[in-house]
């Protein structure tokens, strides 16, 4: 079965190009635009991981992994930060709010898939 991933990101474009990206690597993915959407998916799916964007409107994306943290019905899921936001202070936000990594936009193809399989590696070993 292929890994399931939620891409959560408030611009269409960028979830697009994501999607196109991960769906071609050979994982099953689907999309929020929001924290808020993301939370309510999450409810009825659970994916093996999440790649979130911070700056969004309704729940922005560390609120959103504090919430999704926080929630007993939703597994310790990995939650990568993919974002144009590269403040050394913002990382740790995120670390601390339970992100298991930061990426930084414009993303190269290559690597984010890189990142997404060390990251299931990790979740199966």
């Amino acid at each position: 079965m292929n890994s399931r991933i939620l891409i959560v990101d408030d611009s269409t474009t960028v979830r697009r190009m994501v999607n196109m990206t991960l769906t071609s690597a050979g994982y099953e993915v689907w999309e929020a635009s929001n924290g808020a959407e993301a939370i309510e998916s999450l409810e009825h799916q659970i994916p093996d991981l999440v790649i979130t964007d911070v700056n969004m409107p309704e729940m922005d994306g560390l609120t959103f992994v504090r919430t999704a943290r926080g929630n007993p019905r939703i597994p310790k899921i990995p939650i990568l930060v993919l974002t144009t936001v590269n403040d050394p202070s913002f990382k740790e936000q995120g670390r601390l709010a339970g992100a298991t990594g930061w990426l930084c936009k414009p993303f190269q193809p290559t690597k984010l898939c890189d990142a997404v399989r060390v990251v299931l590696a990790r979740r199966t070993s």
